[in-house]
């Protein structure tokens, strides 16, 4: 069933944008602007009864009736997995991830991700993050990294957070250990990251790749390995990974960028990891409603700490 809601335009200053009103006059009802545009794309937005494009310039006196259809479910299968909460409110949840498990489903991965387990986690408490009933995954770790993430809720959270961390206002802070040594105590790595031009699972630092920085700080360190902590000022695929093998001092266990003596699976029993050393440790964001800031901290896994008390 499908809420019709009606709006008659006020004439202004300047006359705003079709997508840039409605955005603005329903901002009570958590609907990004993408969303809307897509709504207008589909015709569900009509101008003094005509179709309209995102773009259109109003004047005032305009009526709009908008169709809003309700929030289908997303056809995934909900898993009762269990989750490590930092925190939870009706906007967002902040999970804890283990090491192993993907964040969402694709490439031929359908059940035991992360968004399977918020699906039953959340059951009711979901909202419609464009036009499905689902949690809004707003940045993502890779399967074998653990630590800190926040998903949306709702489609306002999912706007905002994902705004934060465009421009910077999110911080992501991760520990990682690599196998070498690091040149100084402390640089930034400022070097774009793409598609790998012949193997296309894997990313690399191309010369028409997108913008990439890494800032790193030295925690500890002996004659093999580098202990850090890793601040991202843009969030690509892979991006600390491919940053820190590109110094020649790869994430100690990555199966996939570490060409030294433990990225390997063998290296990695013998050093008693599931995945590889790097962990989301801290994480900041302002409350999409409340402008308040939260700050989360995670240890390290077990066998993390483990491995970097032995070393």
């Amino acid at each position: 069933m499908e809420e019709i809601i009606t709006l008659k335009v006020e004439q202004q200053a300047e006359a705003p944008r079709l997508d840039a009103f409605l955005s603005a006059s329903l901002a009570d009802r958590s609907l990004s602007r993408s969303r809307l545009q897509k709504l207008i794309d589909d015709g569900k937005v009509l101008v003094d009864g005509k179709l309209a494009k995102p773009s259109l310039k109003l004047y005032g006196g305009e009526h709009i009736e908008l169709s809003l259809p309700e929030a289908e479910p997303l056809s995934l299968k909900a898993e009762a997995i269990p989750l490590q909460i930092a925190y939870e409110d009706e906007q967002l949840i902040v999970i804890n991830k283990e090491c192993g498990q993907v964040v969402h489903p694709g490439a031929g991965v359908s059940e035991g991700t992360l968004v399977n387990a918020l699906l039953a986690h959340c059951q009711n408490s979901l909202a419609g993050i464009n036009g499905s009933l689902r949690p809004g995954i707003v940045h993502r770790l890779d399967k074998d990294t653990s630590g800190l993430l926040v998903v949306a809720k709702t489609d306002q959270a999912h706007q905002s957070l994902s705004e934060q961390i465009s421009k910077r206002e999110a911080k992501r802070v991760y520990l990682a250990l690599l196998e070498g040594q690091l040149p100084a105590d402390t640089g930034i790595v400022d070097k774009p990251i793409g598609r790998h031009k012949t193997d296309r699972i894997k990313m690399a630092i191309v010369e028409d790749g997108r913008q990439a920085q890494t800032h790193w700080e030295v925690v500890n360190r002996n004659h093999r390995f580098t202990l850090i902590k890793a601040s991202l000022r843009t969030g690509r695929t892979h991006q600390i990974r491919v940053h820190m093998a590109s110094l020649n001092c790869p994430v100690v266990g990555d199966l996939v960028y570490n060409r030294k003596s433990t990225g390997n699976e063998a290296a990695r029993k013998k050093l008693g990891l599931r995945g590889h050393a790097l962990h989301a440790a801290y994480l900041s964001f302002r409350h999409p409603t409340s402008g308040e800031l939260l700050e989360f901290e995670s240890e390290p896994p077990a066998e993390f700490q483990k491995l970097i008390a032995s070393l």
